[in-house]
């Protein structure tokens, strides 16, 4: 086990819930203040929350479905929208 499902759920809970479920994205969260909020820059954000609470090295990249048909993977450098 790489990690502790229960911390896992703890981290996403803190990393992505509190800050942005049920928000106006662009009016109640920070950092889309000065960043539009495509799903392309979600991921981005989700990732970098996530990567200041996991360990090093255990985030390998984050898939943000906004359809079924429009997905996008991040990890860390590069965004790839899948289709």
């Amino acid at each position: 086990m790489v990690i502790n499902l229960t911390d896992l759920k703890e981290y996403m809970q803190e990393a992505i819930l509190e800050p942005l479920d049920h928000k106006n994205l662009d009016k109640d969260v920070p950092y889309f203040a000065e960043v539009v909020s495509t799903t392309e820059n979600i991921a981005v954000f989700i990732w970098e929350n996530l990567k200041k609470l996991l360990p090093t090295g255990t985030l390998y990249k984050v898939k943000v479905y906004e359809t079924d048909q429009n997905i996008v993977v991040y990890k860390g450098e590069e965004t790839i929208s899948e289709k």
